[in-house]
């Protein structure tokens, strides 16, 4: 699946394999590409297999500098993602979606995006790896049916075609998943054993994420258990970014949304994979890089967005992105 990258400067960069049409993934027989990319701020290796209604993709990226990727990708085809980070992390926020997605090392979660258009943050000198196992969505409805609670409401919620992960935050990679993804990374079967071997293991990788959390799910059953607590999240979620320059404290925000403390500390994580106020400074932050980039003064856009001070602003944008902000306009 060919994905568009486009860095700072908008200078564009292709990485995917675009023959891996929704033909070739529907295909009873394994079709399997290996490429190696070099792009001006890092090295990247990409493997990409399909067959069957099932298309798995995996490798590795090493950042030669710190960087703020724009990424557009539009599938061709509807397809339920099993995501695996194998080594590094950092943030992706799709812009279609006003979501922000983390990944970190040795973590999983399950996601249907069928368009993602947004900015990923990535590190100077750490090696990104990570492997995935998409379903199509007409195969993964199948294998869902009848199966576990869990496959069977995100079934449903493909069905409503709602962008969705299978969880928040994302849960740690048992030790059998890690074997199962080495498993098919070494496969050296042939011919037909070859793809009864990746069909098996691709489906025991969903099996696997499945049993982990229907286990996490009854350790911790979540902080939003009805329709309205979820409705108050967001709606807390919606004041907080309207007053982002002069932010309420917890506790006014729990006032104003009609929650206590703990179900909005709780369930806002739960439902947006972050803190409340870790999910405000990406948001601002975000925003500042926009107007930098649109040619917005450091002063001004550190005021606009509420920053106690420049340094502090400063500090905050050079965690946040791996550069200052005066270098922002530049790379």
């Amino acid at each position: 699946m060919p994905v568009s990258v486009y860095d700072s400067n908008g200078q564009q960069y292709s990485f995917g394999d675009g023959s891996f049409s929704a033909g070739i993934i529907n295909q009873p027989l394994v079709t399997e590409s290996r490429v190696k990319y070099s792009f001006p701020f890092g090295d990247a290796e990409l493997v990409q297999i399909a067959f069957s209604g099932i298309y798995i993709v995996y490798g590795d990226i090493m950042m030669q500098e710190a960087k703020v990727l724009h990424f557009s990708m539009a599938e061709e085809i509807d397809l339920v993602e099993l995501h695996f980070t194998l080594a590094g992390s950092g943030s992706l926020y799709n812009e279609a979606s006003g979501s922000t997605y983390n990944f970190r090392q040795n973590e999983y979660n399950m996601h249907y995006i069928p368009h993602f258009e947004g900015t990923g943050n990535y590190r100077k000198d750490q090696k990104y790896q990570f492997f995935e196992v998409h379903f199509t969505k007409k195969f993964f409805t199948e294998l869902a049916q009848d199966s576990s609670p869990m496959l069977m409401e995100f079934a449903g919620k493909l069905a409503a075609s709602d962008l969705t992960e299978l969880v928040t935050p994302s849960l740690p990679m048992t030790f059998a998943m890690h074997q199962c993804i080495r498993e098919i990374m070494g496969c050296n079967q042939k011919g037909g054993l070859k793809l009864l071997f990746l069909q098996s293991k691709s489906i025991e990788l969903l099996t696997l994420q499945a049993q982990a959390f229907e286990e996490y799910h009854d350790r911790n059953p979540g902080a939003c258990k009805t329709e309205y607590d979820k409705e108050r999240i967001h709606y807390a979620r919606e004041y907080l970014l309207l007053h982002a320059a002069e932010p309420p404290s917890l506790t006014e925000l729990a006032r104003v949304a009609g929650l206590n403390e703990f179900k909005l500390k709780n369930g806002f994580r739960e439902i947006f994979n972050n803190s409340v106020f870790g999910y405000l400074n990406e948001y601002r932050l975000q925003g500042a890089r926009e107007m930098l980039l649109a040619g917005g003064a450091i002063k001004t856009v550190a005021d606009h967005f509420g920053f106690s001070s420049v340094q502090h602003f400063s500090k905050a944008f050079r965690q946040q992105f791996g550069l200052p902000p005066g270098q922002c306009r530049t790379t």
